[in-house]
């Protein structure tokens, strides 16, 4: 690996990241509906696909464990629409894998639920059938999306995206956003104990 390519890599993410500033508002309006979600003991869903995926569940495993070592809280209920491995291949062959997220969301919410999806097109068709159920069924959605948001920016409540191309960066943006988030509304509910 030459030098440059590294320099190069690191100078996009960089340029990238100093972009999101531009989300703050965003951000905070994601971050406010999240604590409000969890502080009437409603439930938060997750979902992406391939990296996304590994997105989603990395997030949900911070705010069901903890996130910071030093801070120890209660588990908070986010949880993953990409169950497991049985539940993924039964509903893509019994039904269809456009229906995995939509499926799953519509056998665990209540009302009062919140609906997070994440997806660097913004055109999984699975991703646009949750994002619909969700409205349909009065589901707050927040969406980390990237390039220009596809057509999950039209659906969802509150489109996050990052305006990029590249699928590493802008999965690179995504995770720093849901830690930033979970940061914020862990400090939150702890500071209200206090």
């Amino acid at each position: 690996m030459k030098l440059t390519f590294l320099k190069q890599s690191i100078e996009q993410n960089i340029n990238i990241h100093n972009k999101i500033i531009n989300l703050h508002s965003e951000i905070k309006i994601a971050s406010t509906q999240i604590l409000k979600t969890l502080k009437k003991k409603n439930r938060v869903f997750i979902c992406g696909n391939g990296g996304s995926a590994a997105d989603a569940q990395h997030l949900a495993a911070e705010f069901l464990v903890r996130l910071r070592p030093d801070i120890n809280r209660k588990p908070l209920p986010i949880i993953s629409l990409a169950q497991d491995t049985s539940t993924i291949t039964a509903c893509a062959n019994d039904y269809s894998f456009d229906k995995l997220f939509s499926r799953n969301l519509e056998a665990l919410y209540s009302t009062g639920d919140l609906l997070i999806t994440i997806s660097t097109s913004g055109m999984s068709k699975n991703i646009i059938n949750v994002l619909k159920f969700a409205k349909k069924n009065k589901i707050y959605s927040i969406s980390l999306l990237g390039n220009k948001g596809g057509s999950a920016r039209k659906i969802t409540n509150l489109p996050i995206i990052i305006d990029s191309k590249n699928v590493a960066r802008i999965q690179e943006c995504h995770i720093f956003i849901g830690h930033i988030i979970l940061e914020w509304v862990e400090d939150e509910l702890i500071r209200k104990k206090k």
